[in-house]
């Protein structure tokens, strides 16, 4: 159930952030980056709700498969939409080199759940 909470957690901080970039930062960031800003928001509630997901089904796959997705998801939070996040508030584009850091731990979570769900479709001894 953690991943259910942190995943709740996460959107909601993902649509707290979406309503500053709309409300709070349309007129002081450059367009370019007030759009980094809302992918990086897009990005986070995308794989919040992928952990909520994760954390309700839990159950149905095994225990080291369901950390493993969580944290490569949670990694990929930090990573790619924390750096998108600070790249737009402090206009460093150099923040920009880790962003890619963070869309790697979002396909390896995506591949690790996809195996992990397809050898627990064979179920035991398939």
């Amino acid at each position: 159930m953690i991943w259910t909470a942190l995943g709740a957690a996460s959107a909601f901080l993902a649509v707290a952030l979406g309503a500053f970039a709309a409300h709070g930062l349309r007129a002081s960031v450059a367009p370019d980056l007030l759009a980094a800003f809302e992918t990086g928001a897009r990005y986070q509630l995308v794989h919040a709700v992928a952990l909520v997901a994760l954390g309700l089904g839990a159950d149905r796959l095994p225990a080291g498969d369901v950390r493993a997705v969580g944290a490569l998801f949670l990694a990929g939070m930090l990573l790619f939409s924390g750096s998108l996040y600070a790249l737009a508030l402090t206009g460093v584009r150099m923040l920009g080199a880790i962003t890619p850091l963070g869309g790697v731990s979002f396909l390896l979570g995506w591949a690790w759940l996809a195996f992990a769900a397809a050898r627990a479709a064979r179920g035991p001894g398939a």
